[in-house]
């Protein structure tokens, strides 16, 4: 098992992930500017300025506890959104999993090719035996692309978070090693049995 500080250029045909530089900072910044984004990831509240942007974004390139990837568009090579891997364990050989996507990669297929490619790496490049994640009840887009990509729901804190004026859901899914060999993030194209 080896720790996150090799960050690998991993490419689909729907979309190309890559190692983020402080130059991503500006599309970053119109990415999270997103309502939808915004409604699923961080407190409007939250201010995002530009310098901070830079300085978080350039410096991930030398994270070695945490894989941060900028997913792309594979013939413009636009920033779409991220994928994350952090929250490592090493003795576990566990982490959590995120991604957001802005608008320009939605209905593309984009975060589910995206989640497959980081998900993969995660599995058979690291070594890591299970990957978990957390989502907000309400975001069944996010929900549906995790389901497809094969995590199993684990559990529901209910109205643990309070969103838009409501209580709202958080749902924990993980994926193992063992279910990631059996079906390679295709779990519809698996006999139950196998599971």
């Amino acid at each position: 098992m080896s720790d996150f500080s090799t960050k690998p250029v991993l490419a689909g045909e729907k979309a190309v992930l890559r190692p983020f530089t402080e130059a991503d900072a500006e599309a970053v910044r119109e990415i999270v500017q997103d309502p939808e984004i915004i409604r699923f990831t961080f407190e409007p509240s939250t201010e995002l300025t530009l310098s901070g942007l830079r300085s978080w974004y350039g410096s991930r390139a030398t994270a070695p506890d945490r894989l941060d990837l900028a997913v792309t568009d594979p013939v413009t090579g636009e920033l779409l959104g991220e994928v994350v891997l952090y929250e490592w364990d090493p003795g576990a050989r566990s982490c959590t999993f995120r991604t957001l996507i802005g608008p320009r990669g939605r209905g593309r297929g984009v975060g589910t090719e995206a989640t497959r490619l980081v998900v993969a790496h995660g599995f058979e490049q690291l070594g890591l035996h299970r990957i978990q994640l957390e989502a907000y009840g309400h975001n069944r887009r996010a929900l549906h692309v995790y389901e497809k990509v094969g995590f199993v729901l684990e559990g529901v804190r209910r109205e643990a978070a309070w969103r838009d004026g409501v209580w709202v859901d958080e749902v924990v899914m993980g994926l193992l090693d063992r279910e990631w060999a059996a079906h390679r993030g295709r779990p519809a194209a698996v006999s139950p049995t196998v599971r």
